[in-house]
Formats: C-alpha cells, structure tokens, sequence
C-alpha cells in the first residue's frame, strides 16, 4: 500500500484560516458507506441522518498554549513547542530552528523574564527545554500562545485573534489538560446543539486522548505499513465503558466524534468489541485493510493528503468512496482541515 494513494490536491483557499461563525454552522457531508450515497448538509441538521441509538462519544482532552516564543541572547527567535513532560521541570518539545538552538544555549521567553535552558536532542527537531525552577505549565498558560497546525497562515485580523483562538482551537467538551493539538471533529458542537441533541434523547459519553505529535507527524515511508505511530496516552472510565457495553449488548451503536475517539476505543476494545475501563497510552495506527471491533461510523473533519488521519477514514469506509467525497467537497468550496468543515460517516 503506496503513500501516493492517499495524495489528492487541495486548491490552497479551501484551507480554513478561521472556524465558522457559529460551531454548528459548519457544513455536513453525510455519507452512507454501503449505498456509497453522499449527501450535503449543515452540522446543525446531524439529528436528521442520525437517531438516539446513536451514543455520540468525544475526546474531552483540553488543549493547552504549548507554543512558546523567546529570544536567544545573542538574539534570533526560537519556537518552542511543547510535547510532553519527562520528568520534574524537563519537558520534551520541537524546537526551530533546531540546528542553530544548541544545548546550553538560555531562552527568553517573549514577553517575560522567565529563561529556558536547551538541552540534550531527543531526535531531529526535537530536543529537551529545562524550565528549571518555573512551572512549565504556568509559563505556557502566561505567555504560551495555542499551537495552531502551520497551514493556519492567516494575519490577525486584530489583537483580539489570540483570545479566540483560545476559545476556538478548542471543543466544548474540554476538561483535561494535556493535549498539543485539538480533537478537532468536535468542534463543530456549539451549546445549542448539544442542548438540541439532549432534548431529543441523545446520549454522550467521553473518553481522554491526550493528543501529541502520534496524530499529527506526516508519514514518510512509501509503503504506509511501515510508518509507527508515536505513543499517546489515553484513558476510558468505569462510566463510558458501562454506557459503551450496555449500547452494544442493546444492539445499538456507537458515534465517535473524531479519529481520537475511534483510536481510542479500538484499542481498548477486546475481540468481543466490549470495553473495560483502561488507563494507559496507544501507538495503533489505522490504515485500510484494518477489521474495526466495535467502530463503523463517525464524524471526522476533512484532513491532509497522506495523513495518518486520511488513512484511518478510509479503512472506515474505503478509499474510493472517501476520495470521491473528497472530490466533491472540493467541487463544493468545503473548508477543509482544523477549522474547516465535517463529514459524517454511517455504517448504512
């Protein structure tokens, strides 16, 4: 299986440089894997292609301002992108630029007097950021700014961008700290719809994906078997995996907001398609050939060519379908990845 068939060419002004309005007002591509029927909708109207057997799950992990802009003493600006901590006030994080930013060498972060020391490198592009005696996180939240994907090359419209960005680049469903980039499927739940969806009966339930670079690093080995998936924490409890059990055993099925949510619940999932309460961290990568245990919908944003996270949509509902929705998304003016718009696939 060659990277090259999952390549398909985006015209650069469908790329979604802010999130709609409103989080609902977002467009909807229905898609109904057996019929291959395809449908143009409004997130808004997701109540109308799905009923309340449907348990809509979602990834309530939080995004935090991993971004950390400094200055070198001697001058020059470096990037600090925050991944994951090792151990006290070390964390692990992408630096730029990387082979100008030695070990040992002091940054100030902008708009502080707070100094991190780089350290050992990790791997290319990445290396150790020793805050020493200041809190990582407290720093980040001071003066981090939200780790936006490098497609979003937007000017600020106005000073105002940043704050909402910090509201935007995030799901409502947001409780636990710990992610670099955002579940971004569930973006498109506004307060009124979930409001909407509860008042007809849907049910919720959530899971933790701390989401780190696993999801987002481009693969780079032409036959995408080869490609391994950097590890990511995650964590379901006692509740959703009672909710979960008792759809299935009801014959009922189950909605996952997102490939987060997908990677999660199969990997947790045993050969019975049952879940367990779990806690630790998946390295699954999900490509066409693979049998799902417990998943055969979801709703999922439009992504990247050659992305893992392509690949993991078309082994849901095959990559001729999938490619041929995408064509049509095109031909639609779709806003496609982060902040663009959303598709739903149903296993009809």
């Amino acid at each position: 299986m060659h990277l090259s068939e999952f390549e398909y060419y985006l015209p650069p002004e469908l790329i979604a440089q802010f999130p709609s309005e409103k989080r609902h007002d977002s467009k909807l591509m229905v898609i109904y894997k057996k019929t291959g029927r395809i449908i143009n909708s409004t997130f808004w109207d997701l109540d109308n292609f799905i009923n309340p057997d449907y348990l809509i799950t979602v990834n309530n992990t939080k995004v935090f301002p991993a971004r950390l802009i400094g200055s070198k003493p001697a001058g020059g600006k470096v990037e600090i992108l925050l991944l994951r901590k090792i151990e006290g006030n070390l964390w692990e994080a992408m630096i730029k630029p990387f082979a100008r930013t030695k070990k040992g060498i002091p940054v100030i972060i902008d708009g502080s007097d707070t100094v991190v020391y780089i350290g050992d490198e990790v791997s290319d592009g990445r290396k150790i950021v020793d805050f020493r005696n200041n809190d990582p996180l407290e720093v980040a939240h001071r003066f981090g700014v939200m780790p936006l994907p490098p497609y979003i090359k937007r000017k600020e419209r106005n000073d105002n961008d940043k704050l909402y960005d910090k509201e935007r680049y995030q799901s409502l469903f947001a409780d636990y700290e710990g992610s670099v980039a955002a579940p971004t499927a569930s973006f498109h739940f506004s307060s009124e719809l979930i409001e909407k969806l509860r008042k007809k009966s849907f049910m919720f339930a959530d899971v933790t994906l701390h989401v780190g670079p696993g999801t987002f690093l481009p693969v780079k080995t032409d036959d995408v078997k080869n490609h391994k998936m950097e590890y990511e924490y995650f964590s379901i409890n006692e509740d959703t995996a009672k909710k979960i059990n008792e759809h299935i055993s009801n014959g009922k099925k189950i909605l996952p907001v997102g490939t987060t949510v997908v990677r999660t619940l199969e990997s947790a999932a045993g050969d019975n398609g049952l879940i367990s309460p779990i806690t630790g961290k998946t390295d699954l990568f999900i490509y066409p050939g693979r049998e799902f245990k417990l998943i055969g919908s979801m709703i999922t944003n439009f992504h990247l060519p050659k992305s893992t996270l392509l690949m993991l949509v078309c082994a849901l509902a095959g990559s001729d379908l999938i490619l041929k929705a995408y064509e049509i998304a095109i031909k639609e003016k779709y806003r496609f990845y982060s902040y663009g718009d959303a598709m739903l696939i149903l296993d009809e």
